[in-house]
């Protein structure tokens, strides 16, 4: 009966040893699916975070580039209009210093006329004078 006792206890573990060394195995067999998804999973998130992440960069790049367009086309757009000033300024000096100069060979020329008239007018009343002279 002690015999009998032994063996089924024998019996007994060596089941229990098999259904523990099955369960161990299923176990293990879960944990490495369950490992495997959260591997897939956190690829996945990964993925979505860097696409995300370049998606934000690419707009961020994009609004920078506006921004700089927009700054360029402003200087541009300053620079023109102060070229444009400057050269009316250079405009209006230069047709300021043109009249000038035009005043000054006017009455140069209006001297020159002068003098000459006052000559020939000498002249004629020399020539007047000698020719009453002469009658």
């Amino acid at each position: 009966h002690e015999r009998e006792h032994d063996r089924e206890i024998s019996e007994l573990s060596a089941k229990h040893s098999e259904e523990m060394e099955k369960l161990r195995a299923e176990l293990k067999e879960e944990q490495r699916h369950l490992l495997d998804e959260l591997r897939q999973q956190m690829k996945a998130t990964h993925r979505a975070e860097h696409e995300q992440a370049q998606l934000q960069s690419q707009t961020l790049h994009s609004l920078e580039l506006e921004a700089l367009r927009l700054t360029l086309n402003n200087m541009h757009t300053s620079q023109l209009e102060l070229t444009q000033s400057n050269l009316r300024k250079e405009k209006e000096t230069a047709l300021m210093e043109l009249r000038e100069m035009l005043n000054d060979k006017r009455a140069q020329e209006v001297a020159i006329l002068q003098s000459r008239h006052q000559l020939e007018l000498e002249k004629i009343r020399e020539q007047y004078l000698k020719e009453k002279e002469d009658l």
